[in-house]
């Protein structure tokens, strides 16, 4: 769960009443938040199945993704892009003397809304009206009263196949999913995000310039990075 506040108090709650009505099960809720006293520990407090962790979001993530287990992430609505923010890192270690960067996503995108961040994060959704709370995206869109027609990772595997067709040395793309699951919590695989990893150091394999467009995304929205791995130089080190 990462962080304990408004979102996370919500998440767990629904969680436990999942379980407690036999819709789910798990072992443990791992509610992640830098405050040792963060809203989900007020009002929730610990349980035999809930834990709290103190820690900054990037150093849990350094430890926990690199073990090997599937568990699920849920993130919260406004949370930074903290998983490709990982596979950054992981990069970077892995090619100390290779120039690893994050470049801006170009190409057309077919979403009403499409806003550059700061940080070259390209952000896209096919709603340009307010979401409703917690929407589950279900086939039939709540705020239009319509069938949902439109599918983020169908659009975002089409963007990168015209970025291949235009000459881009494009992999992926990467995408780390989050699905409704149950009461209204939507989360992703722990393994969708080490095989993003995974993804990158095969794409980096090769001596040649390589880009990966990584995105965590869900039905109606997405945050999309382009991960680029400069050419090898004759000296570096680590060839294999």
């Amino acid at each position: 769960m990462v962080g304990g506040g408004c979102y996370g108090t919500f998440y767990a709650s629904q969680l436990a009443k999942a379980k407690a009505r036999g819709k789910t099960d798990y072992r443990t809720v791992v509610v992640v938040d830098r405050n040792p006293e963060c809203q989900a520990r007020r009002e929730l407090g610990e349980a035999p199945d809930r834990e709290f962790v103190v820690s900054d979001w990037t150093a849990f993530f350094d430890q926990f993704l690199t073990a090997s287990h599937d568990d699920q992430i849920v993130p919260s609505p406004h949370m930074p892009h903290l998983m490709f923010e990982w596979v950054l890192r992981r990069a970077r270690t892995r090619w100390p003397n290779r120039a690893v960067s994050v470049e801006p996503v170009p190409g057309d995108f077919p979403a009403p809304y499409d806003r550059a961040g700061a940080d070259s994060t390209r952000y896209v959704s096919f709603a340009d009206w307010i979401c409703p709370t917690h929407c589950i995206e279900p086939a039939l869109c709540p705020a239009i009263g319509a069938p949902r027609t439109w599918e983020m990772g169908d659009s975002i595997r089409e963007l990168a196949d015209q970025l291949r067709a235009g000459g881009r040395p494009v992999t992926g793309p990467a995408l780390f999913v989050c699905k409704h699951q149950v009461f209204g919590v939507g989360m992703f695989s722990a393994e969708a995000v080490r095989g993003g990893d995974a993804l990158v150091e095969a794409a980096g394999a090769h001596d040649a310039t390589a880009e990966v467009l990584v995105g965590t995304i869900s039905s109606c929205h997405g945050a999309l990075n382009l991960l680029t791995v400069g050419p090898r130089t004759t000296h570096d080190p680590r060839r294999t």
